[in-house]
This record gives C-alpha cells, sequence and structure tokens, in this order.
C-alpha cells in the first residue's frame, strides 16, 4: 500500500481541469493549471492508466512481437516475408471466391426483387399510401436502393475478378 502511496506522489501534482470532457492531468506545471482554472486532487485515490504505445507500421517491427504467441500461422508467416505456403494460399483464394460468389447470388437476388417492386417506377399503390406523397417517397427510396444494390453488385463482380483463376 505504500508502494502506491510513495508511487502517487512520485508521479507530482495532479489537477483536474473543467471542461467537456473533464481533464485529469500531471503534465501542467502550476501557473499552467492556474490559467485553465485547475485545481489540485488531494487525498482521492489516483489511478493511473497508461496510454498503448504506437506501433510502428514498418518491416522491423517483427522481432518486437515477443509477446504473441509465435506458433500461429500468422506470426510465423510474418517473420519470413509475409509468404505464405502456395497451397493454403490457393486454398484462402478458394474459400474468399467462394464466399463472394454467394453473397453476389444474394446480392443479385435482392436486387431483382426490389426491380420487380420498383416494376420501372410505375409500381403498384399499397392500401397505406393514400396519400400520394409516401407513395412518391416509397418509389425514392426504392430507386435509390435499386442503385445501391446495383454498386454492390459491380463491386463484388469487380472483387471477383481481381482473384486468381
Amino acid at each position: 500500500m505504500s508502494a502506491l502511496a510513495s508511487g502517487a506522489q512520485a508521479q507530482g501534482t495532479v489537477y483536474r481541469c473543467p471542461g467537456p470532457p473533464v481533464l485529469y492531468t500531471d503534465a501542467l506545471s502550476a501557473k499552467e493549471a492556474l490559467e485553465k482554472g485547475c485545481r489540485t486532487i488531494e487525498g482521492s485515490p489516483i489511478t493511473v492508466v497508461q496510454s498503448p504505445k504506437p506501433k510502428a507500421g514498418t518491416a522491423g517491427t517483427a522481432g518486437g512481437s515477443h509477446g504473441e504467441a509465435s506458433g500461429t500461422p500468422a506470426a510465423r508467416s510474418s517473420s519470413d516475408g509475409g509468404r505464405v505456403d502456395p497451397s493454403q494460399q490457393r486454398s484462402r483464394d478458394n474459400e474468399r471466391r467462394r464466399v463472394l460468389e454467394t453473397e453476389l447470388r444474394e446480392a443479385e437476388e435482392r436486387l431483382a426483387t426490389t426491380q420487380r417492386e420498383y416494376a420501372g417506377g410505375n409500381a403498384e399503390r399499397r392500401a397505406d399510401e393514400r396519400n400520394y406523397q409516401r407513395y412518391l417517397d416509397r418509389m425514392a427510396e426504392l430507386k435509390a436502393s435499386i442503385a445501391r444494390q446495383e454498386s454492390d453488385v459491380a463491386a463484388l463482380k469487380r472483387e471477383i475478378s481481381k482473384l486468381p483463376s
């Protein structure tokens, strides 16, 4: 317990600064704290949370991941330059192709259903659309939905075309 108290004392004075959001900091000088209207916190238990250190996105950091389980295939592949066994890569590509083709079929079915409902902008009015503006709003929503679904189908086709045969 005394180690915690001495650790808190070693950090210096902790200030509570007003404003949205309320800020608790020990990085201000007494003058800066006074200028910002911050008050010292005394007698309250203080929990210090260290922020995570940013990870560098360079290839030189592969050796710094000693805390990770190096037995996983992903960790092993990163240590040898990111290479994956060709058969494993083919398997991944085939699985990805299968998933994308399934998504494409479902997207095309949704598109066909929406296009049938839209009927070229001449869809039948429903009973709850006695007000003509509701009908027009539904037509606008259907038209936007068709455009979005056509875009989805085109994107899925592009993704499938990028996959190796």
